[in-house]
């Protein structure tokens, strides 16, 4: 599986299981789906990604 795919289903699954827990637990949890967000926005903008990176790392072992 490549890295930008791996990056969309992280994304993807940290929303899920943050509205889960919004729903769940408590509404304070949105603020996990804000960050997630406007991680993907600033990273559309400006090419960085810190998850990319990460799985990188990972990948190089």
């Amino acid at each position: 599986m490549s890295i930008e795919r791996k990056v969309r289903m992280m994304a993807g699954s940290m929303i899920l299981i943050s509205l889960a827990l919004t729903h769940y637990v408590s509404p304070w949890w949105t603020l996990l789906t804000a960050f997630v967000g406007l991680n993907l926005f600033q990273s559309s903008i400006t090419g960085f990604c810190p998850a990319e990176k990460i799985f990188q790392k990972l990948s190089s072992k």
